[in-house]
C-alpha cells in the first residue's frame, strides 16, 4: 500500500537531523538518526547507513536501525558515479543481487526489497543510505523523493560535523602555538636581560681599551671586531625585547602625514649617505587617526631603512598617503627602486628572525607587523626581484575601529 505523506514528514526529518548537529555530535550518531527517521517516515522494516572515510575512501557501516548487524564488519566499495546522486536504486532480488553481502541471512530476517540513495554534499559522496522493506512493491515518487531528501540532509549534517572537527583541530593547534609563543616570549625576555649586562661590560671595556692602542695593528682590528659584534648582539637583544614585550598603546588623534615627516627627518642623514632621493606625495585631504605616534613612527622608520638598504646606491623612495574613503581607512605606501624580494621570501619577511641581510636581526619587520596589527591596521608587501618593493600600511579611522589596548 502506498503510504500518504505531507509536509510535516519532511519537516520532522529536517528538524531532527539539524538539531543533532553540534560540536559534540559523532558522525555515527547522525547516521543512526538518518536511518531511524527514514525507517519511520517510510514505514520500512529498517535502514542501514554506510559512511565514507575521507582518507581511505572506503565505506564503513554504522549502527543499523531495525535490522540485524550481519554486515557490520564488511567494507562496502561504492563507485564515485555522481550521476546516481538524484536517483533511487532498487534491489528487488535480495537473494541474487551482489550488493547484498549476506543474502540468506537477509531473507531469513524477512527482508524482501531494498532501496538505496547516495549521501552527496557538494559533489562529494559521503555515504549510502539503504532502506529495507518486508515486501516487494513499487515506490511512489514522493517516497523516492523523501529518501533522496533524507540522504541529502544526512550528507549535509555529516559535512557540518567534519567542518566543526576541522575548525576545532585548527583552534586547538592555534591555542597550543599561542601558549608556546607566550612562553617563548617570557623566556626570551629573561634571557635578553641576563645577556644585556655582560654585553654592556664588554662594550665598555672594549671602548676603553681601543683608546689606548695604536691606530694601526692587529690589536685594534681585533678590538673593533669585538665592539662591532657586541653592538650587533645588543641590537638583536633590543629587537627581541621589543618583539616579546607587551605593548601598552598611548593613542591620540594625529595626522599620519606628520608622523611620516618626522620619520623622514630622523633618517635625513641615511638618505644623504646612501644617495637616496625621497619623493613625498602626501594627500592634504586626510583625517586624523587614533594611534600611538611613537610606535607608528617606528614602523615607518623601519620600512624606510629597509628601502635604503635595498637600494644600496643611488635610487628613489616614494612615499604616498591618501584616504580610502570606501573602506574608512588611511593608507601609506612606501615604494623603492631597490633590488626587490624573491617570491619565496615574501611569505616569510614578517616572521621573527627571518632576514636576507648578512647582519640583519630579522626582528624589524616582525615588530612593525605587530605594531600595525595592534592598531587594527594592515601591512602588506608587493615586490619582485629587480623591480623594487612597495609596502602598504593602512589604519582604520577612529569611528570604525579601536586599537587593541584601549
Amino acid at each position: 500500500m502506498d503510504p500518504s505523506f505531507d509536509i510535516d514528514d519532511f519537516d520532522c526529518v529536517l528538524r531532527g537531523i539539524s538539531e543533532s548537529v553540534s560540536a559534540h555530535a559523532q558522525i555515527c550518531d547522525i547516521a543512526a538518526l538518518v536511518a531511524e527517521k527514514t525507517t519511520n517516515v517510510l514505514n520500512a522494516k529498517g535502514a542501514l547507513v554506510w559512511i565514507r572515510d575521507p582518507e581511505t575512501r572506503r565505506m564503513g557501516l554504522c549502527t543499523p536501525y531495525g535490522v540485524s548487524q550481519q554486515e557490520l564488519n564488511e567494507d562496502r566499495i561504492i563507485s564515485s558515479d555522481l550521476s546516481q546522486s538524484d536517483t533511487v536504486t532498487i534491489i528487488d532480488d535480495v537473494l541474487q543481487d551482489p550488493r547484498v553481502q549476506h543474502p540468506q541471512e537477509v531473507w531469513e530476517e524477512g527482508i524482501r526489497m531494498m532501496a538505496e540513495a547516495l549521501l552527496v554534499y557538494d559533489r562529494e559522496i559521503k555515504g549510502v543510505l539503504r532502506v529495507c522493506y518486508g515486501e516487494s512493491r513499487e515506490l511512489s515518487e514522493i517516497e523516492r523523493n523523501l529518501l533522496i531528501f533524507n540522504a541529502r540532509h544526512g550528507a549535509c549534517a555529516i559535512e557540518k560535523i567534519e567542518l566543526i572537527r576541522t575548525q576545532q583541530s585548527q583552534f586547538d593547534h592555534l591555542a597550543l602555538q599561542t601558549e608556546k609563543l607566550a612562553a617563548l616570549g617570557q623566556m626570551a625576555a629573561g634571557i635578553a636581560h641576563e645577556i644585556n649586562n655582560p654585553l654592556g661590560g664588554i662594550l665598555l671595556r672594549g671602548s676603553n681599551l681601543i683608546k689606548k692602542v695604536p691606530e694601526e695593528g692587529p690589536i685594534r682590528e681585533g678590538l673593533e671586531v669585538i665592539i662591532n659584534e657586541a653592538k650587533r648582539c645588543k641590537d638583536i637583544i633590543q629587537g627581541l625585547l621589543e618583539f616579546s614585550r607587551e605593548r601598552v598603546l598611548k593613542p591620540a588623534p594625529v595626522d599620519i602625514n606628520l608622523i611620516i615627516e618626522k620619520a623622514v627627518r630622523v633618517l635625513k642623514n641615511e638618505f644623504r649617505l646612501g644617495h637616496v632621493q625621497v619623493v613625498k606625495r602626501l594627500s592634504l585631504d586626510m583625517e586624523d587617526i587614533l594611534v600611538d605616534e611613537n610606535q607608528v613612527q617606528q614602523v615607518f622608520v623601519n620600512l624606510l631603512l629597509n628601502a635604503v638598504e635595498a637600494i644600496d646606491g643611488q635610487g628613489v623612495i616614494t612615499i604616498n598617503s591618501h584616504m580610502d574613503k570606501g573602506q574608512d581607512r588611511v593608507r601609506v605606501e612606501i615604494e623603492d627602486t631597490g633590488c626587490g624580494i624573491c617570491p619565496e621570501y615574501l611569505s616569510k619577511i614578517f616572521d621573527p628572525f627571518f632576514s636576507t641581510k648578512p647582519k640583519g636581526t630579522g626582528l624589524g619587520l616582525a615588530v612593525s607587523y605587530g605594531i600595525v596589527q595592534s592598531h587594527g591596521g594592515n601591512i602588506q608587501v608587493f615586490s619582485e626581484p629587480g623591480g623594487g618593493t612597495r609596502f602598504t600600511v593602512d589604519f582604520p579611522l577612529p569611528h570604525t575601529a579601536q586599537p587593541e589596548g584601549l
